[in-house]
């Protein structure tokens, strides 16, 4: 990785994490455990969801860098695209269910185990010395991507739920802050 895009993902994955912060700050137990409707996740669903992902992600990278180089592949997308498709919720997908939320933690969990594999993503983005353009994972709707890209789309994804969560604070039902304690 080089320098430049050392601080570009290091910028990202410190930007998105903060957002989220920003958003989900001060929310009471009613507050995140609200669903907006049948099928809709909530606020503390999306953050499990983003924890359980973020650590799944940086596993497959660590892993994807254990096979050969392969500077004759392509990413499927620039990275531009890709950050706006992922974050702009551009295509649309349901989560396979070993990323679905479950459950896995009580309400004041969720953010320390987000913020642990964010800290473990972030350790492995400032310390890595391999070269993440020439090796390659497939994702399953966007196809292929580098391992760069795939720090990158971390960043993104935890804007793509961010922007799910304001939705949902912002319909009509969401417990107001005087009620939801």
């Amino acid at each position: 990785m080089t320098s430049a895009e050392r601080e570009v993902v290091l910028k990202n994955l410190a930007e998105s994490s903060d957002r989220l912060r920003a958003t989900t700050q001060g929310l009471s137990k009613t507050q995140l455990d609200y669903r907006p409707a049948p099928g809709r996740w909530s606020v503390a669903e999306n953050i499990e969801h983003l924890a359980v992902v973020e650590a799944g992600i940086l596993g497959m990278v660590e892993k994807g860098l254990e096979a050969p180089p392969d500077s004759s592949q392509r990413s499927a997308m620039d990275d531009p695209g890709m950050i706006a498709d992922v974050a702009g919720r551009i295509t649309r997908f349901q989560a396979p269910a070993f990323l679905a939320p479950t459950g896995r933690w009580q309400e004041d969990e969720l953010l320390p185990q987000f913020d642990a594999a964010r800290k473990r993503t972030r350790e492995f983005a400032a310390t890595t010395n391999a070269n993440l353009r020439i090796h390659f994972l497939p994702h399953p709707i966007l196809g292929l991507l580098d391992c760069y890209q795939w720090l990158l789309l971390m960043a993104a994804h935890c804007d793509r739920h961010r922007t799910q969560i304001e939705e949902v604070k912002a319909s009509e039902g969401f417990p107001r802050a005087a009620a939801a304690r």
